[in-house]
């Protein structure tokens, strides 16, 4: 198990670049997360509430993650969503042409971020720069794993619909320098879910904006260089994120709870 990766919701300040343990966890929370995927939907669920874990299931299995202010009845509006770039295409072949680049001129430090960001939690987003108190307030972090799960749910339905494979298995001339995600390519569930957290942020801390949305950038392209996505994956991630917040802004349960937050800003 990777502790930082893994255990880092909850306490992860100063374990951006290169990953450190987190001073202390509930112990509760360490068996959580050192369950496989599939357990972990039962355990999180008793112990944090509607939470279906933090990754998504692969597409393939063909059942939808579970999702909670959200679910497939108020994603109706997804259905304009674009598609990616047709294979072959000139964009498609743009997308290939900047994976090669960042191929070449990538360092071990860049790869180290990737990887250390390869599970989409809030703490390894936004840990060293969150707003809120470390450790999360338990409320705070229930919070941010409901979004992913919503996120999640939304990501899942669109790479269902769209198949895109991963530019690795579409090039053998690309070698990632993280893990080799299962799954479909587009759009990128990292860059989706960066960009909602920061545009959350953006709304308890509306000062630092600039900030959180630069991290969530980061964060997404930091895919692109680990060579697991397409370029194009990422930019529509970062639309799907966009569309997320105005739905989720619809939800009386996710504004209660976001409003709650507001009393827990400590670095507005």
């Amino acid at each position: 198990m990777r502790v930082p990766a893994e255990l880092s919701v909850l306490s992860c300040k100063g374990m951006r670049m290169m990953a450190k343990a987190p001073r202390s966890l509930a112990a509760a929370w360490i068996i959580v997360a050192s369950l496989s995927a599939a357990s972990w939907a039962g355990m999180a669920d008793a112990l944090l509430g509607r939470y279906f874990g933090e990754r998504a299931p692969a597409v393939e299995a063909g059942s939808a993650p579970e999702s909670y202010y959200l679910d497939e009845k108020n994603l109706p509006s997804l259905g304009w969503f674009p598609p990616p770039p047709q294979r072959g295409s000139a964009a498609d072949q743009e997308d290939f042409k900047a994976l090669h680049a960042w191929q070449d001129d990538r360092t071990a430090m860049q790869c180290a971020a990737a990887a250390y960001e390869e599970n989409p939690t809030y703490g390894n987003f936004f840990g060293d720069i969150s707003p809120l108190p470390e450790p999360l307030p338990p409320h705070a972090a229930v919070f941010f794993l409901r979004v992913s799960a919503d996120a999640g749910l939304a990501d899942w339905l669109l790479k269902k619909r769209f198949q895109r494979p991963r530019p690795f298995l579409v090039d053998s001339t690309l070698w990632p320098c993280i893990g080799k995600p299962k799954g479909y390519a587009y759009p990128s569930g990292h860059a989706t879910l960066s960009r909602l957290f920061g545009l959350i942020l953006s709304d308890l801390a509306p000062r630092r904006k600039a900030e959180f949305l630069a991290r969530a950038d980061e964060a997404a392209l930091n895919r692109v260089i680990g060579g697991v996505h397409h370029p194009s994956d990422i930019e529509a991630g970062k639309l799907l994120g966009d569309e997320l917040l105005k739905l989720l802004k619809k939800s009386h349960d996710f504004n209660v709870d976001l409003d709650a937050l507001r009393r827990d800003v400590v670095q507005p």
